[in-house]
C-alpha cells in the first residue's frame, strides 16, 4: 500500500542534512557545557556559537533566544513566565478561542489557580480575531495577549503585527505562538510581529523534536518555570539538549527565510484539493480561503465524525489529522471548529490535509480519485 502523508503540521521528518549536523552532538561532543574542563567548555563555546546564529536569523539579539524543549515549552515559558513576572500590575489575561491547547490551557490554569483573570476573544467565520475587538478587551490591568500567529487546525493567518501594535500603544506585554508560522510563510525577523514573546519549534520545518526557542524582546525576563540550575541566564533549569540545538539551529538557517514549504510548489496542489472538497457532497471547507497556509486544507463533512474519515482515509494509505496531534484521539469536538460558530455536531468531524515539501501532484490526484468514496462511505457507515 502506498503511503501519502498529509500531517506536516503534525510533524516533519529530520531533513538528512540537519541530522548530519547533530551527528557529532550524540557521540564525539558529549560535554555538558555548564562543566569547567575543556570537554565541557567545548560544549558551551559551540552552544554559544548556536544561539548567536539563531539570533542571525531571527534578527535579534542572542541574549533573547531562549532554548527549550519545543514549542509547548516555549509557550508555557512566555506565558506562565510574563504573567507571573507582570502580576503585581494587573491580572487580567487576554487569548483567543482558537488558541492551541498549549497556550488556551495555560491561561486557564492560571486563572483557576492563581487569580488571573481571562478574556477569550471570539474569530469570524474565517478564524481570524479582529484588532477592534482586542481593543475594546485590553483594561487598565491587563499585563499579557497571547494570539497565534498561524491556526494549526485550519491554517487561518492571524493579523499579528496590527494585534501587536495595538498591545504596545497600551504598554501589554504580547505573545505569539508562531510555531505553524516559520519554515511555511514569509520571514524577515522576529520583530514583523510586533510581539515581546514569539514561540518556535524545530520539528515543523524539519528539525527535530523535543527542540525550540522563545524569543524574548529584551529586557524582559520573565520568571522562570523550571529551577534548579543557572543555564540559559537563569530564566530555564536544565542541562542543555546541545544535539537538539544544532538541530534546531541547522533547520533554522536552512528553512525558514528560504521557505521550506514553497508556496510556488505548494498553492497549485492546495488548490486542487480545496476544488475537489467544494465538488463532494455533504464536505465543506472551514477557515480562510485567502488569509491562510498554503500548505493546510481543512474541511468538515455531515453526518459523520473525524474517526470514520481519518479511518477510511488510512484504509487507503493517506496519513491525515483531525485537528491538532497533541488532540488526537480525543472525543471532544474541535475547539476551533466550535469558535467558528459552527454546530456541535460538525466540530466531531474535521479533517486536515497539510501538504509538505514532499508532496506531489500525483499525491493530490490520488486523493482525487479516492476522497469522494471515503466520505460517502463514512456518511453510510
Amino acid at each position: 500500500m502506498k503511503t501519502i502523508y498529509f500531517d506536516y503540521n503534525a510533524t516533519t521528518p529530520v531533513d538528512p542534512a540537519v541530522r548530519e549536523a547533530m551527528l557529532p552532538y550524540l557521540g564525539e561532543v558529549f560535554g555538558n557545557p555548564s562543566s569547567v574542563h575543556h570537554v565541557g567548555r567545548r560544549a558551551r563555546a559551540l552552544l554559544d556559537e548556536a544561539r548567536e546564529r539563531s539570533a542571525v536569523v531571527l534578527g535579534c539579539k542572542p541574549s533573547e533566544v531562549i532554548f527549550t524543549s519545543g514549542g509547548t515549552e516555549s509557550v508555557n515559558l512566555a506565558i506562565f513566565g510574563a504573567a507571573r513576572l507582570k502580576r503585581d500590575q494587573g491580572r487580567h489575561l487576554i487569548t483567543s478561542a482558537v488558541e492551541h491547547h498549549a497556550v488556551l490551557h495555560a491561561c486557564e490554569y492560571l486563572a483557576r489557580k492563581e487569580g488571573f483573570e481571562l478574556t477569550v476573544l471570539p474569530v469570524d467565520r474565517e478564524g481570524r480575531v479582529a484588532p477592534e475587538s482586542l481593543k475594546k478587551a485590553i483594561r487598565d490591568d491587563t499585563i499579557l495577549v497571547s494570539v497565534m500567529a498561524a491556526n494549526n487546525e485550519i491554517g487561518t493567518l492571524q493579523p499579528v503585527a496590527e494585534l501587536g501594535v495595538v498591545c504596545r500603544e497600551r504598554g501589554v506585554l504580547f505573545h505569539t505562538d508562531a510555531v505553524q508560522w516559520f519554515g511555511k510563510e514569509t520571514f524577515s525577523n522576529v520583530g514583523q510581529f510586533n510581539a515581546d514573546l514569539v514561540s518556535v519549534c524545530a520539528h515543523k520545518f524539519h528539525g527535530p523534536k523535543g527542540a525550540g526557542a522563545l524569543f524574548v524582546k529584551s529586557p524582559l525576563l520573565p520568571d522562570p518555570i523550571l529551577f534548579g540550575g543557572s543555564h540559559e541566564n537563569e530564566r530555564r533549569a536544565g542541562t542543555e539538549n546541545l544535539g537538539g540545538i544544532i538541530g534546531f539551529t541547522e533547520a533554522l538557517e536552512r528553512f525558514v527565510k528560504q521557505q521550506v514549504f514553497d508556496p510556488q510548489h505548494i498553492r497549485p496542489l492546495s488548490q486542487r484539493l480545496l476544488k475537489l472538497i467544494d465538488g463532494i457532497d455533504g464536505a465543506a471547507f472551514v477557515g480562510s480561503k485567502v488569509q491562510r497556509l498554503d500548505n493546510t486544507l481543512s474541511f468538515i463533512v455531515s453526518g459523520t465524525d473525524s474517526i470514520a474519515l481519518l479511518a477510511g482515509l488510512d484504509m487507503e494509505g493517506i496519513c491525515a489529522s483531525s485537528g491538532s496531534a497533541c488532540s488526537a484521539g480525543s472525543l471532544e469536538p474541535s475547539h476551533v471548529i466550535r469558535a467558528l460558530g459552527l454546530e456541535q455536531d460538525l466540530a466531531h468531524s474535521l479533517v486536515r490535509f497539510s501538504l509538505g515539501r514532499g508532496s506531489t501532484v500525483n499525491e493530490v490526484e490520488y486523493v482525487e480519485e479516492v476522497l469522494p468514496a471515503v466520505i460517502k462511505r463514512a456518511r453510510k457507515g
